[in-house]
């Protein structure tokens, strides 16, 4: 079953100050995964945005670890402690990561993973190492959960790297997710890979990955078992996917899966911080259970960088519209990716 890779270009005409025509173009590319449109307006590449001509200096509170309930010696007692019902002890440890449950939680199984003892790690210096234990302590609490409530079966791995990307506390951690409603995003990709499976006899991003493969013009690199791309139809700035083809569950990863996926993620920071971005989202989405036909896929994207007067990436066009609207085709994001995965 081939992907339909769609782009329409629009043209938009003005009239510049000395009186020149011009025409601006805009490309829509629907994502052949959710069939939602995107739109590169490579116009806005042209703009100078505050903020973006070299990476933003470290936040304000970067050295206020005495107020930081994640630092040592606050942890142990600011913190909250796991429910005996999971049998994991008051809070799980792997290494240096130490996860315990997020006092706002989001869903009915949610934790906090931290994975430095540092209070803030700039952009693309982690230690893979690091977040090879937090990953790995996130796979350890969902397990527990799992056991404990088979029916909270919709599993997510998050992150929010500073306040700009929704961060609330710059000590680096990851948020772990279970719960037995699924959110939009996991239900409508269970439905397509379940419409996929039957259909075709084979995995949804696996089919994917061959046909981009096979076009090689957003793939990046490989770490181990999984494949680095940029996303066709990005819904974020410098969007890119790590796919691991025919592993339907967070609990079949080895220990080297787990460390091949951190050094990618470094390496995407990497990147990131080339471009002189400070913010990212990361999202690992999964269904337990029974449940065997979506793979895993890691998705990274660049947000508004956080320093003073900076702008915001979703504008009225995003939250009203509900097209992301970005300026770098994701040809281009590959091409200047693929070094850090060399």
């Amino acid at each position: 079953m081939a992907f339909t890779f769609s782009t329409r270009t629009e043209t938009a005409r003005i009239v510049d100050p000395d009186g020149a025509a011009i025409d601006r173009p805009i490309e829509i590319r629907t994502n052949p995964i959710t069939g939602r449109t995107s739109r590169i307006t490579f116009s806005r590449g042209m703009e100078n945005e505050p903020g973006t001509q070299r990476l933003p200096d470290p936040p304000p509170d970067s050295r206020a670890t005495s107020e930081c309930p994640f630092c040592h010696p606050q942890l142990e007692r600011q913190t909250p402690r796991l429910a005996s019902s999971l049998d994991a002890g008051e809070r799980l440890v792997q290494g240096e990561s130490v996860l315990f449950p997020n006092l706002f939680p989001y869903a009915a199984y949610s934790a906090v993973s931290l994975f430095d003892r540092r209070h803030f790690v700039e952009i693309g210096t982690a230690d893979p190492a690091t977040y090879r234990d937090s990953l790995v302590n996130c796979r350890n609490y969902l397990e527990c959960v799992c056991n404990q409530d088979p029916e909270a079966r919709h599993l997510a791995i998050t992150q929010n790297h500073l306040p700009s990307a929704g961060g609330s506390l710059l000590h680096p951690h990851l948020q772990v997710h279970a719960d037995r409603v699924p959110a939009n995003h996991l239900r409508f990709l269970r439905q397509r890979a379940d419409a996929h499976l039957a259909a075709t006899g084979s995995y949804l991003f696996s089919d994917y990955l061959e046909q981009e493969k096979a076009d090689g013009r957003r793939m990046i690199g490989r770490c181990g078992r999984w494949y680095w791309l940029a996303a066709y139809a990005p819904e974020g700035f410098y969007e890119l996917w790590a796919l691991l083809p025919g592993i339907t569950s967070l609990f079949e990863l080895s220990a080297a899966d787990w460390s091949d996926l951190a050094r990618g993620i470094i390496n995407a920071q990497k990147f990131y911080r080339r471009l002189n971005r400070n913010g990212y989202n990361l999202g690992l989405l999964a269904i337990a259970g029974d449940h065997r036909s979506l793979e895993l896929r890691l998705v990274m994207l660049a947000r508004s960088n956080y320093a003073p007067w900076v702008r915001n990436d979703h504008t009225g066009f995003e939250v009203m519209l509900g097209d992301m609207a970005t300026f770098s085709p994701p040809e281009e994001t590959a091409r200047r990716a693929r070094a850090f995965w060399a």
